[in-house]
C-alpha cells in the first residue's frame, strides 16, 4: 500500500498554484507562468501515481494510496481517499486537461483570476475522483460548480450569463437528489449497526436495503449524474454552455466534468445499489440509445462548431452510459476506456475550434469552407480526431466502442443493435461537418487563414499520440482497468450479468 500523501499532493498542488497565481497578478504574464508550472507538476504527479499504482495491483485488491481520517465523528465528516484502476485513469485525464487547456487555450483577459479558477477546478475534480467517502465526494462534486460558473460567466460569449445560470441551476438541482440519497443511506446504515454515522464507501456498500429503497436511491443518485454527464433528456443545458464558454471552459466541461457524471454513475449508483439494477437498467439503457440517436441527428443540424461537438458528445456519453449499465465486464471496461478516450478526443476538437475562432472570430459553420487548402496541418489533425470519434480501427475510439457494443450484444442484444446505428450516424455527421468546413474552395478570409503555429502543433501532439497509441496498443491501460471493474462487478453480479 502506497502513501496517501501522493493523492493529497494532487489536491494541494493546484490550490497552492491558484494562490500563487493571484499573489503574482501585478506582474503581467507571471500568473500564467505559475499556472503552467503548476499544471506540469500536477501532470508529473499524476503519471507517477499511475506508474506506482500499476506495480501495486494484486488480484482483487485494487484500491491503493488509501487513508481515512475522521474529521468530525458526530457529523460523519472524514478525509478518505483511495485510488483504483478506474479513478487512476480519470486522475491522469484531469491533469492532462488542465495542462493542455492552459497551453492551448490561453485567455489574457483578467488572466490571474482565469488561471486561478482553472487550477481550483482541477483540485476539486481530483478530489471527486479520489474521494472514497460519499459525503466527501459530494462536497468536491458540488465545489466544481463554482469555478465552472465563474469561468463561463466572466470569460464566455455574448450569452454567457444565461449559459452560466442554466448550467448552475441544472446541476445544482440534480445534486440535491444526490445529497438526499447520501444522507438517507448513511442514517440507514447507522440505524442498522447502532454505530457512529459514516459515509465511507466500503462500509455503506454492505448496507442492507429493501428492493424499493434501492430503486429510489438509485434514481436519486442517477439523476445527479445524468445531469452532469449529460444523459438525454437532461442535456439541455450543455449546448448553450459549451458554445458560450471560453475554449478552456468548453474543454473542462466536455472532456472532464461530463466524465465525472459517468464515473459517479458507475462507482456509486451502480456500485451501491445492485438490487435496483434489474428494474432500472432497461430504462437507463433506453435513454442511452435515445441519446446516441438524438445527439447524432441534432449534430447534423448544428449551426456552429461548439454546439456540433456538444451534440456529438451527447451521443458519445450515450455509449458510455450503455456500457456502464449493461452489467457486462467487457462493456464496462470499454465504457471506462471511452471516458478517457473521448476526453482526449474532445480536447482535440475544442483546441482546434479555438484556434480557428481566434483566426476568424467565428465558429458558425456557414462562415467556413476550403480550410484544408490554406491550413493543411489543422485540417489533418482535425481529421485524425474526427476519425477517432467515428471509431476508425487503429485509433482510440474504435476499441472503446467495440468493447461496449460486443458486451451489450452479449447481454442486451436489441440495445446493442440500436446502439450500432449510432456508429453509422457518427460517420455521417462528422464527415459532413468536415466537408463543410475544410473541403471546397477557400475564398475571402478563409483563403487567408494561417495554418497551425509551431506552439499549436506541439500542444496537439499529445492528443494525436494518445489517439494513435491507445488505438494500436490499449492493453496496458485495459490491464489496469479490468481488475477494478471486476471487483465492482462481483458486488453487482447477483443482480446482473458478468460476461
Amino acid at each position: 500500500m502506497h502513501s496517501s500523501l501522493w493523492l493529497s499532493a494532487l489536491l494541494v498542488v493546484p490550490l497552492v498554484g491558484a494562490a500563487l497565481a493571484m499573489l503574482s497578478r501585478k506582474t503581467q504574464g507571471r500568473a500564467y507562468g505559475v499556472a503552467v508550472v503548476t499544471a506540469v507538476i500536477e501532470m508529473v504527479l499524476a503519471l507517477v501515481v499511475a506508474f506506482m499504482y500499476n506495480d501495486h495491483v494484486r488480484g482483487a485488491q485494487t484500491f491503493d494510496f488509501a487513508m481515512r481520517h475522521v474529521l468530525s465523528a458526530p457529523f460523519g465528516l472524514a478525509y478518505d481517499v483511495a485510488l483504483d484502476g478506474i479513478s487512476m485513469l480519470m486522475v491522469v485525464l484531469t491533469a492532462l486537461v488542465v495542462l493542455l487547456s492552459l497551453l492551448g487555450a490561453r485567455d489574457k483577459r483578467r488572466e490571474p483570476a482565469f488561471v486561478a479558477w482553472l487550477l481550483l477546478l482541477t483540485s476539486f475534480t481530483m478530489g471527486s475522483f479520489v474521494a472514497h467517502d460519499l459525503l466527501e465526494f459530494f462536497i468536491f462534486f458540488e465545489l466544481t460548480l463554482i469555478p465552472c460558473y465563474f469561468i463561463i460567466s466572466q470569460w464566455g460569449g455574448v450569452e454567457r450569463s444565461k449559459a452560466a445560470l442554466k448550467f448552475f441551476i441544472y446541476t445544482f438541482a440534480g445534486s440535491a437528489f444526490l445529497l438526499i440519497g447520501i444522507m438517507y443511506l448513511g442514517f440507514v446504515h447507522q440505524h442498522q449497526t447502532g454505530g457512529a454515522l459514516t459515509f465511507a464507501y466500503g462500509t455503506l456498500s454492505s448496507t442492507s436495503l429493501s428492493h424499493g429503497a434501492s430503486i429510489w436511491l438509485f434514481i436519486a443518485f442517477a439523476l445527479a449524474f445524468a445531469v452532469k454527464s449529460p444523459i438525454w433528456p437532461l442535456h439541455t443545458w450543455s449546448p448553450i454552455t459549451y458554445a458560450e464558454a471560453p475554449t478552456a471552459g468548453s474543454i473542462e466541461l466536455s472532456a472532464l466534468l461530463a466524465k465525472l457524471g459517468s464515473y459517479g454513475l458507475l462507482r456509486f449508483a451502480v456500485g451501491l445499489f445492485p438490487l435496483a439494477l434489474p428494474d432500472t437498467r432497461p430504462w437507463v439503457m433506453t435513454l442511452a440509445v435515445i441519446g446516441i440517436l438524438y445527439g447524432s441527428a441534432v449534430a447534423c443540424m448544428a449551426l456552429d462548431l461548439k454546439r456540433f461537438v456538444a451534440y456529438s458528445s451527447l451521443a458519445q456519453m450515450g455509449f458510455i452510459t450503455l456500457g456502464v449499465m449493461t452489467g457486462s465486464k467487457i462493456a464496462m471496461v470499454g465504457a471506462v476506456l471511452l471516458m478517457f478516450n473521448h476526453g482526449v478526443i474532445t480536447i482535440g476538437f475544442f483546441l482546434i475550434i479555438g484556434f480557428i475562432e481566434k483566426r476568424r472570430a467565428s465558429i458558425a459553420i456557414k462562415d467556413f469552407s476550403g480550410l484544408q487548402g490554406p491550413a493543411p496541418v489543422l485540417a489533418g489533425i482535425f481529421m485524425v480526431v474526427m476519425l477517432a470519434s467515428i471509431g476508425l480501427p487503429g485509433l482510440s475510439g474504435f476499441i472503446s466502442e467495440y468493447l461496449i457494443l460486443i458486451g451489450t450484444f452479449a447481454t442486451h442484444t436489441w440495445w446493442g443493435v440500436v446502439g450500432t446505428f449510432g456508429v453509422v450516424a457518427a460517420a455521417v455527421y462528422l464527415l459532413w461537418a468536415y466537408q463543410r468546413v475544410f473541403h471546397g474552395r477557400a475564398v475571402g478570409a478563409n483563403a487567408a487563414i494561417e495554418d497551425a503555429s509551431t506552439k499549436e502543433r506541439w500542444v496537439l501532439v499529445p492528443v494525436v499520440v494518445l489517439i494513435v497509441v491507445l488505438g494500436v496498443f490499449p492493453k496496458p491501460v485495459l490491464d489496469r482497468i479490468s481488475p477494478s471493474v471486476q471487483q465492482l462487478i462481483e458486488h453487482v453480479a447477483p443482480s446482473g450479468v458478468n460476461k
